[in-house]
């Protein structure tokens, strides 16, 4: 992505799934806004009209995917996995291997997720983490038996340095500088290492999606039995979402026949939410720092609108009494969603 902006192309960011660590990085490398693909989240029908809104007045679009290729939804297939947003977008694949210990083998490792799914197109592969020339010579070697291309080739470099903890990378507000750095290492070896001429005609090989663009002015209302508006409160916490849609009696029957109006908080920790979800709320609500359990007291519905467990702001916040009021606004059933990776 870095490299490519670089070059003087507006590139659009994407991320498969729900993360929004990825996406600011994303974020530094192409100065637009990280935006995530998640069809566990929004349904697969909203994949194509929420790349197009995002991606619309761009050079390039650039989707990192989520785990392996086609790891999604624990026990329902394919559903949000990488090979499934790729056939929504109807994008070819260019994987990325880490070539590290081993030669030959790469080519069968290659081969099996090229052929696992006949309707996913892999029509590249980037090697990564080579270590020396006769490495890359062996590689590429193997890989021309498998009909897939060498798209670049990546050596170990020390300057590129992505630390992680438990729940994955280190934030880049909390590496500013050293994020910085990384980036612009990662967008100079990626320059000399990979064909960007080839990748970017791989791209403009893409077929255009059908339908439009989503449009984040046209909100529908959805209607309820009785004629009575829904009831909504969502929170997104960590990489959680908690969703509950109730009617007055869920609340001992207050809000019956009145309207409802959202009230929407951000973590005081908020550097984790996602851009994409405070565009969706309705008009004239905005988030902002919460620091106390009372934000959604006497609302219709409230969303917290990112957070992790461990982060805490200099006023030492952290996301669980946000986490708290959410769940009392929503009530006592709500579905959870966790994180794909455990």
């Amino acid at each position: 992505m870095a490299a490519f902006t670089a070059a003087g192309l507006a590139v659009s960011p994407h991320k498969v799934g729900p993360d929004y660590i990825d996406p600011g990085y994303h974020a530094l490398a192409t100065g637009r806004p990280g935006r995530n693909l998640d069809a566990y989240l929004c349904g697969p029908d909203l994949i194509a009209p929420l790349f197009a809104h995002g991606s619309a007045g761009c050079d390039l679009a650039v989707v990192e995917g989520v785990m392996g290729m086609y790891d999604g939804a624990a026990g329902q297939g394919e559903l949000a996995s990488t090979a499934h947003v790729a056939k929504l977008l109807r994008a070819p694949v260019v994987l990325v291997v880490d070539a590290s210990s081993q030669s030959r083998s790469v080519a069968a490792l290659v081969h099996g997720f090229a052929s696992w799914d006949p309707e996913v197109r892999v029509a590249g592969v980037i090697l990564n983490k080579v270590g020396s020339d006769r490495h890359e010579t062996l590689l590429r070697e193997a890989l021309e038996e498998s009909g897939v291309p060498v798209l670049g080739a990546l050596r170990r470099v020390r300057q590129v340095r992505a630390p992680s903890r438990h729940l994955g990378l280190v934030p880049v507000a909390e590496r500013q500088a050293e994020a910085v750095e990384s980036v612009a290492a990662l967008a100079a070896q990626v320059r000399e290492g990979c064909d960007l001429e080839a990748l970017l005609a791989l791209a403009r090989s893409a077929p255009s999606l059908p339908g439009g663009a989503w449009d984040p002015g046209a909100v529908p209302a959805p209607a309820s039995a009785g004629g009575r508006a829904p009831r909504v409160a969502v929170a997104v916490v960590g990489v959680h979402l908690l969703l509950r849609r109730a009617h007055g009696a869920a609340h001992g029957g207050r809000g019956r026949g009145r309207a409802v109006r959202p009230a929407a908080r951000r973590a005081a920790a908020g550097r984790y939410g996602r851009s994409r979800h405070r565009r969706r709320l309705p008009r004239g609500v905005r988030a902002r720092a919460v620091r106390q359990p009372t934000a959604a007291r006497g609302r219709g519905g409230a969303g917290a609108l990112g957070g992790r467990p461990w982060p805490r702001s200099a006023r030492g916040c952290c996301i669980s009494p946000v986490s708290w009021t959410a769940s009392r606004c929503a009530g006592s059933w709500m579905p959870r969603r966790g994180c794909r990776s455990g």
